[in-house]
């Protein structure tokens, strides 16, 4: 199960030309590619391209009706892999997947796929995760575009603009027989919007079309000396059609006035962050009307030389609005304009910041000062000079809102493990602990601490193998890895490393049922059924595959006492060879999306429901904290009893509790307190529980008074 389901807007793909389509950025995608006739769809999640994948899951009945084939792929590699189905046949292929970490794994394939060239439209839709909100290392797509010589789009954030992107990209990629890159940033898969449908079009070909016809095309396999006769088609046909195509087709918007002694370059993507600033400034309306010249960069690679040099003719200064480093854009705008012996003056990085988010307040700051530099006169008063600035309204987020560092949620089961490695340490000492990708990772942060390194998704025990003690009596590594990142690549470049190499550490595998932090969308492993793909099949059984000996299987993460034990004992243990731990409990978030609404309806029917809730006992609790300190869930907080002869406030449970038990376990494995207590909520009681309640409420009642008329009488 995904984190939220998309079968009710997936039925506005079936829409015919003329009607208004609305939705989000993610659903324009889909239906622009069933209008541009895909032969097959694939990719693999991760944010922000996450739900358009659960788009096309959920719309995998009306893609077969159309004849397009679609998978979950098991990496991005595979997605990347699947548009070989275009480089014979003259069938549209698209593949999504998160850049730039996607891009990294998958970019064997790519880089093979523009080798050789497609025949038929092939396009990468890449989330371009970069920013402060992002969750990877901030680097951009730009750079593996140039590297490989792949297309890239970044089309402005609207919904016409970003169906229209879809459609130049299948035919740009015809035209040129090259594969073609579409980054959606963040606000682009989520913006909301309407754009005019059209039909939808079977494909030309289908892929059960091709079998039944199968082409080969020597020229096209990536050997010597194919290899280099590739190389030079990009120069001499490719790069030119590329061009000749944007041109032709207007794939770069112009707005404003093209008389204007100034003028702005911007990247699609940036596009509504600079009508916004521009607005701000009293420079445009907020439908984008402005006197400032504007070249729009919906396809940022390649750049078209005459365009650029048109643009900038009469010009006394450019601004370009180029988000992230390096400067790629501005370097090559700055060599075209001193080739063609230009005077036009082009600003950029140092005007707006070298690196970083273009936020409304950095992109207000950064056009605010380039006009005062270059055009005083188009400023209002107040913006006129720097000890006025416009953007002073604009309060430094920074020092209001407080951090908000990443953590687990409530009931996570990923928690008690990372108290159970707590535990183990105070046991055994420190260890070296190499962390992963995914939600586990989130064990760096207080209250656990823990982590060294994280090298990319499953090579947590890949990023401890050099750490090898060859002394039987020294340290072993501790590593982890999700159950995600396992299939994705740590079943071979992690578990087959070890086991190849003897490596002697504890690998445990965080089993949560699905691929989690990426929205909760099934796996190899996960326990549910799926109508179109094969579950249920156990970690455990794929590491002793491998050549594993020492496995555990811990079915209930809870369980702190018992994952400590078994953490020990893979430390401890004479045997050779990796240790691996497979810790398996449902991710609490899914379970509660799929408990929630039927616990909920059966309430509602009229039927007995029961709920789990844990509370801490105030006269026991001792106020010391410990508990907190070994587990950190949210919903564990502090209360003041009010009682003058106690300094410390006692533990406290608040109504986020799911139940999970997770806090007595750690107290009872920590030897800490015995102040938690579990309690049952129950809903439509039975006659006799009602009137054990009600009994049971007098006598504490009863109970409670006599304590506090003794209270008294001391007093």
């Amino acid at each position: 199960m995904a984190e939220r389901s998309f079968k009710k807007e997936v039925e506005q793909l079936r829409m015919g030309a003329g009607g208004t389509f609305r939705g989000e950025g993610i659903l324009a995608v889909t239906k622009a590619l069933l209008e541009n006739g895909v032969g097959y769809v694939g990719g693999y999640q991760g944010s922000p391209i996450s739900h358009l994948m659960d788009v096309f899951s959920d719309a995998q009945d009306l893609l077969a009706e159309y004849g397009v084939h679609f998978e979950n792929s098991a990496s991005e590699a595979t997605a990347a892999a699947m548009l070989a189905a275009s480089v014979n046949y003259p069938i549209r292929g698209a593949v999504a997947f998160k850049s730039t970490v996607g891009t990294n794994v998958a970019s064997d394939a790519l880089a093979n796929l523009a080798s050789g060239g497609v025949t038929g439209g092939a396009l990468v839709i890449l989330g371009e995760d970069y920013g402060e909100g992002s969750s990877i290392m901030q680097e951009r797509s730009h750079a593996f575009a140039m590297k490989s010589q792949m297309w890239l789009l970044d089309p402005r954030p609207n919904l016409p603009s970003i169906v229209a992107a879809v459609g130049h990209g299948f035919r740009l990629s015809e035209a040129s027989n090259t594969p073609v890159m579409m980054q959606m940033r963040i606000k682009s898969c989520h913006v909301h919007g309407h754009f005019t449908a059209s039909d939808n079009q079977r494909p030309k070909m289908t892929v059960s079309d091709a079998l039944q016809n199968p082409k080969r095309d020597l020229s096209r396999i990536v050997l010597p000396p194919a290899v280099f006769l590739h190389e030079n088609e990009k120069i001499d046909r490719r790069w030119p059609n590329a061009v000749s195509y944007i041109l032709e087709n207007n794939v770069n918007e112009q707005f404003g006035n093209p008389a204007s002694r100034i003028g702005l370059i911007v990247q699609g993507g940036t596009y509504n962050g600079v009508i916004r600033a521009l607005n701000r400034l009293g420079l445009s309306d907020i439908y984008g009307e402005t006197d400032i010249h504007i070249l729009c960069l919906n396809a940022v690679y390649p750049l078209c030389d005459s365009q650029i040099l048109d643009f900038c003719d009469g010009k006394d200064a450019v601004l370009l609005v180029e988000e992230g480093q390096p400067n790629f854009i501005e370097q090559a705008i700055g060599h075209m304009l001193y080739q063609a012996g230009r005077k036009t003056v082009l600003a950029g990085k140092g005007t707006l910041p070298m690196a970083g988010e273009y936020t409304g307040k950095r992109l207000v700051e950064g056009i605010a000062a380039f006009l005062r530099e270059h055009a005083p006169g188009l400023l209002p008063p107040a913006t006129a000079t720097p000890n006025e600035p416009a953007q002073s309204d604009i309060p430094d987020l920074s020092s209001v809102v407080p951090a908000r560092p990443p953590g687990f949620c409530t009931g996570c089961p990923e928690r008690p493990i990372f108290a159970a490695t707590k535990l183990v340490q105070r046991q055994l000492g420190e260890h070296h602990i190499a962390s992963d990708i995914g939600c586990h990772l989130f064990s760096i942060m207080p209250p656990f601490d823990i982590g060294s390194t994280t090298m990319g998704y499953g090579l947590g025990p890949a990023s401890a193998s050099a750490l090898q003690n060859r002394d039987k009596a020294g340290k072993r590594s501790i590593s982890f890895v999700g159950d995600g990142g396992f299939w994705h690549n740590g079943l071979t470049s992690s578990i087959g490393n070890a086991s190849f190499n003897k490596h002697d550490g504890l690998i445990v595998i965080v089993d949560n049922h699905y691929a989690a932090a990426t929205g909760g969308q099934d796996i190899l492993s996960s326990r549910a059924a799926n109508k179109s793909r094969k579950t249920n099949n156990p970690i455990a059984d794929a590491v002793r595959g491998m050549g594993v000996k020492w496995v555990r299987q811990i079915d209930r993460t809870y369980d702190v006492t018992r994952m400590r034990d078994t953490m020990i004992e893979a430390l401890t243990s004479p045997e050779e060879g990796p240790k691996v731990i497979v810790a398996s409990s449902e991710c609490m978030l899914n379970r509660q999306r799929r408990e929630k609404p039927a616990l909920a309806k059966a309430t509602k029917e009229g039927k007995r429901t029961v709920r789990p809730r844990f509370g801490v006992d105030e006269d026991i609790c001792t106020g010391d904290h410990a508990c907190m300190r070994l587990s950190g869930c949210p919903s564990l907080s502090v209360k003041d009893t009010g009682d003058p002869l106690r300094d410390d406030p006692v533990a406290a449970i608040d109504q986020s509790c799911v139940g999970c038990g997770n806090c007595g376990e750690v107290a009872d494995a920590a030897v800490l307190c015995p102040s938690f207590y579990q309690a049952e909520i129950v809903s439509n009681p039975t006659p006799a529980e009602k009137r054990r309640a009600s009994r049971t409420a007098r006598i504490i009642g009863w109970l409670q008074a006599r304590r506090d008329a003794r209270r008294l009488t001391f007093a």
